[in-house]
């Protein structure tokens, strides 16, 4: 019987079970000894692929950036809507991973899936309006809100039992015991709250700066058509003008 051939090791698979291992132990359990031992092989072999384990964390990140569904960017959709579906897929992809999200709150680096993210929200902004300074700082405002919400449960912070929350002490938590059972409804309404309450503030503010551009714009044209008003006025005052001295003479 033959013997069982080992898979070819390739970056794909390196960068596969180091998620793994991440996403079931945390970052901590990261390391080039454990990831070899994982994968049958040796761990010289791994720095084939990967010349540091910072290199390899930041594959790892990447790769999670690349389940982030962008396709709303490309299809033109309403700027509002594209943030609301984009930020859903960006929350759902680190909620997924929730030991990346520490190392994604730091920023896209030269990841090319995170460069990816950052230039279609910043382009669909710019290009459906927004001036380039304010479009970045809602990228900035949005990776912040979305990063934050997967960061840990709010709900699971409080203890579920009920002797913590004395009356005398805090009259107003007497229900609090309950927020880890009703975790995942407390957590996504408070995303989704807070989603839209972002979005609604965007939208009245987008709303805010159109109206000067619109009075703007405005002013330019009746600026030419006054213009054009004098002009046509002159022009007629000159034929007078050369009428009568034709006459005249």
């Amino acid at each position: 019987m033959p013997r069982p051939r080992t898979p070819l090791l390739s970056r794909e698979r390196i960068v596969t079970a180091a998620l793994r291992l991440v996403d079931e132990e945390g970052l901590a359990a990261l390391s080039t000894r454990r990831l070899a031992a994982d994968l049958s092989v040796s761990g010289p072999s791994l720095y084939n692929h990967f010349a540091t384990k910072d290199e390899l964390l930041d594959a790892v990140v990447d790769g999670v950036m690349g389940e982030v569904d962008l396709s709303m960017f490309a299809a033109g959709a309403p700027w509002p809507q594209a943030l609301r579906d984009w930020a859903r897929s960006y929350r759902a992809a680190l909620a997924a991973h929730p030991h990346i999200v520490p190392v994604l709150a730091q920023g896209p680096g030269r990841r090319p899936n995170a460069l990816r993210l950052a230039d279609a929200v910043f382009g669909h902004l710019v290009e459906a309006g927004w001036p380039r300074g304010q479009a970045t700082r809602i990228g900035a405002l949005m990776r912040y809100f979305v990063t934050g919400s997967a960061l840990a449960s709010f709900a699971a912070g409080f203890p579920e039992d009920a002797g913590v929350y004395d009356a005398a002490d805090y009259p107003h938590l007497g229900e609090a015991h309950r927020l880890a059972e009703h975790r995942a409804a407390v957590d996504e309404g408070a995303f989704e709250t807070g989603l839209e309450a972002l979005l609604d503030g965007l939208v009245l503010r987008f709303e805010r700066l159109e109206l000067p551009e619109r009075q703007g714009r405005r002013r330019h044209q009746d600026h030419r058509g006054d213009r054009g008003d004098r002009a046509h006025q002159g022009s007629r005052a000159t034929n007078a003008g050369r009428s009568a001295g034709s006459t005249g003479s």
